[in-house]
């Protein structure tokens, strides 16, 4: 990724399939007795009523709610109380999203209804609260061009190109959309037929699907290609396939190029999810990543482990700073747990000492322009 401008990160917790645990610690009665999913909005918790259709779902009887869908029902179909909740759940994960480095947010809503008609209108208005929200160009991500159109209809131009997730060799009529509103484009290795096994079969499929998005007119830093994260619990080599697979398009395609993956989906079904991701993420690095950065404020901070102060006042200033002066993207400025390659470390001409080394790494990284990954991790106390 060496030479790309910026790492980019597509958000997507806007997604219909995203759902909470019935009785856990954001699902369960509200103040007022009735079941709600409780959030964080502007410093206060607040409560989205859920609806009877969904409280009388068997996902709810399996212990399971829908949380992006329901916000999505109030928003658009509630009384006054379930439309303002609604509207404010979805508005503060958008603001969520870009306060932790979201470049795009993906919007998702193919499971909201099986009425097409109903799931365009919904896609519509899903974008117009979110991207008014954050200030950030959607991702529309949809199987259906019908509901690709409708998203790409309502995107604001002034916030930057929109991006389709995705086109494939299996979904070749979405080019032809997002090339209609000049989109960018994540372009999965995905066949005709089904997913890749190898590393052969993935970049066989991007080439084909490369000749397609150019003869429609898109240049290279316009595409995002996606080799596909599949897990290791179902093929070991799952894993090595994808990380040969990026080393291999970064050759063949050059530093014009971008590279997008769903990292966490190399752990799925496994146990220690988080360990699996932060390796991986390494492994990434190597394979064509510039810097990868630890994140304690997106994992888990153990009581006590860090001071009140520093935790809510002083690494959330200073990565604030860092990231409106030199535009760097990134969720914890002062984590000390990072990787990146040898080549990378002997251009930055790193000076500093003490803490001081730890900003200007990221610092330099980020004004060359340099790929870093923002990747969860634990701190715990000593």
């Amino acid at each position: 990724m060496k030479n790309i401008e910026k790492f980019i990160t597509v958000g997507e917790n806007i997604h219909c399939t995203r759902i909470l645990k019935v009785g856990g610690k954001a699902v369960g009665p509200g103040p007022d007795g009735r079941q709600a999913i409780a959030y964080g909005s502007a410093g206060s918790r607040k409560y989205l009523p859920v609806p009877e259709p969904f409280l009388n779902s068997p996902a709810w009887h399996d212990g399971k709610v829908k949380h992006c869908s329901v916000a999505i029902w109030q928003g658009n179909y509630g009384n006054s109380e379930g439309k303002d909740a609604g509207i404010d759940y979805l508005k503060t994960m958008a603001r969520d999203q870009a306060a932790a480095g979201a470049h795009y947010l993906d919007i998702n809503v193919d499971e909201f209804s099986t009425d097409i008609e109903e799931k365009m209108r919904v896609m519509r208005w899903t974008v117009q609260i979110v991207q008014d929200a954050a200030g950030l160009p959607v991702s529309v991500d949809s199987a259906n061009t019908e509901i690709l159109r409708a998203g790409l209809e309502s995107c604001n131009p002034r916030l930057g190109k929109p991006m389709v997730n995705s086109v494939s060799l299996e979904r070749e009529p979405a080019i032809e959309v997002a090339a209609r509103f000049g989109a960018v484009v994540i372009a999965s290795a995905a066949g005709e037929k089904g997913l890749p096994c190898t590393t052969d079969e993935r970049l066989l499929n991007l080439r084909k699907l490369m000749t397609k998005l150019s003869d429609a007119g898109f240049c290279r830093p316009a595409i995002h290609i996606d080799p596909l994260v599949l897990p290791i619990s179902t093929d070991p080599a799952n894993g090595k396939s994808f990380l040969e697979a990026v080393s291999a398009a970064r050759s063949e395609y050059g530093p014009d190029i971008h590279i997008v993956a769903g990292l966490s989906n190399v752990s799925f079904g496994m146990p220690s999810r988080k360990l699996i991701n932060q390796v991986f993420a390494w492994l990434a690095v190597e394979a064509g990543a510039d810097l990868a950065m630890g994140s304690r404020t997106r994992g888990r901070i153990e009581p006590g482990a860090m001071p009140f102060l520093n935790r809510r006042l002083g690494t959330p200033v200073l990565t604030a700073l860092v990231n409106l002066l030199f535009r760097a993207r990134i969720s914890d400025v002062n984590c000390g747990q990072r990787a990146l390659r040898g080549e990378v470390a002997r251009t930055l001409d790193l000076n500093a000492a003490g803490m001081e080394f730890a900003s200007e790494m990221v610092i330099k990284a980020a004004l060359r322009g340099l790929a870093i990954a923002d990747v969860p991790v634990d701190f715990r106390k000593d």
